[in-house]
């Protein structure tokens, strides 16, 4: 069975759309794609249907990265067929623990950057939404989600490896 990570962030349209195509290809490029299936989807529903922001999009292709992305809301019920909840923010972090039927599906949310060496010692872990801002928001944003994407890659591995012991 694969080991399934969800990334959410407010609307899926900017931070999870990128975190999922980001890890994506580093699953790809570790030769995981059949053992780890990523995903991505938002606390609120606003954006449902619509494709991923134009900004995200373009830092994304401009980077090498493919984006097809169609945005959604989080559901409770997924918690069940998901290994790890990847939150870009504390808020989100925060909504999805309370979102979470069990103790057990509470653990399953993690901070993004938490798997960033260096940013692992700050205060502050959340990815900034880029939303409102300009396409240096967007470009930041690509930088925090590529320097966790590694420490997550590690930690995705060693727990399909654990699982498949």
């Amino acid at each position: 069975m694969a080991f399934s990570v969800s990334f959410v962030c407010t609307g899926n349209i900017c931070r999870s759309p990128m975190a999922e195509s980001v890890f994506r290809a580093r699953v790809d490029e570790a030769g995981l794609d059949g053992l780890v299936r990523v995903d991505s989807a938002g606390t609120d529903g606003w954006h449902e249907g619509d494709g991923a922001d134009p900004r995200t999009v373009s830092v994304l292709t401009a980077a090498g990265y493919e984006s097809d992305h169609v945005a959604r809301r989080f559901e409770a019920s997924w918690f069940s067929r998901l290994d790890l909840v990847i939150a870009l923010d504390s808020g989100h972090l925060r909504a999805l623990r309370r979102l979470a039927p069990t103790a057990a599906d509470a653990d399953k949310v993690r901070l993004l950057r938490s798997y960033d060496p260096a940013a692992a010692a700050s205060v502050d872990l959340d990815v900034p939404d880029p939303y409102y801002g300009d396409d240096e928001g967007f470009e930041t944003c690509l930088r925090m989600v590529e320097a966790a994407s590694e420490g997550l890659l590690d930690a995705v591995r060693e727990a399909s490896e654990r699982r498949a012991a």
